[in-house]
């Protein structure tokens, strides 16, 4: 065998496997980051629909530490920030980012500090959007109508802007399934909220009626 193709085989198998060995420490710490990052988003959604605002607003402190952590560790390796679990993870990170912003009424992410792909990002809109079935159906067993239909148009409005979106997954990242997904939460969360108002509506016809007839009642009693 040629000498000099031999130094050259031997030299681009030493460099690749160091590049190889780099990545695939890279790819392992990324995949725990990843899960951590998960973990934390929803831990701090719960603690959203539990009310419990400091706790949600300090997990999602650190989940936003562990998303920054997470995308340094990944810039240098390009094919790696577009890794399905990397992605996975971040859509998480908006829709935790977004549902305490939306059960709050805002404030709302700034856009110009802009740190996620914009399909990753309109993905864990959605995902936000469809959370907000939980929080609509806790505030309507409370008899909180005004909250729950503040809700739900903000799940509509959201569902709107999505719907602007025809593009292929490729380019959305299998945005329109999750958007069709959103309709259907949506319009099952319409029907609950449209026969609780029915049902609050009666109860308090209800009431109104029994206070008008209760001072008669006593009246003759007293006759």
């Amino acid at each position: 065998m040629d000498n000099d193709l031999q130094v050259w085989l031997t030299q681009l198998q030493q460099a690749a496997q160091v590049n190889f060995e780099e990545r695939d420490t890279i790819r392992d710490q990324v995949l725990r980051k990843s899960r951590e990052l998960i973990r934390i988003c929803s831990s701090a959604i719960r603690a959203g629909h539990r009310e419990q605002w400091d706790e949600a607003h300090a997990q999602l402190a650190q989940a936003n530490a562990v998303g920054k952590e997470m995308q340094a560790m990944v810039a240098p390796y390009p094919d790696l920030v577009y890794a399905g679990y990397v992605q996975d993870a971040l859509k998480e990170l908006v829709e935790a980012r977004l549902t305490l912003a939306l059960l709050l009424g805002g404030p709302y992410p700034d856009l110009e500090t802009l740190d996620i792909p914009y399909a990753t990002y309109l993905n864990g809109v959605c995902e936000a959007a469809s959370e907000l079935r939980r929080r609509c159906l806790n505030v309507m067993r409370r008899g909180e109508m005004k909250e729950a239909e503040r809700l739900l148009n903000t799940m509509d409005a959201i569902y709107e802007m999505l719907m602007g979106f025809g593009y292929p997954d490729a380019i959305s990242g299998g945005l329109r399934r999750r958007v069709d997904q959103l309709r259907g939460v949506l319009e099952r969360t319409r029907g609950d909220l449209t026969n609780s108002l029915q049902m609050y509506r009666l109860w308090q016809a209800l009431q109104t009626q029994q206070q008008e007839t209760n001072p008669m009642e006593e009246h003759l009693a007293y006759e």
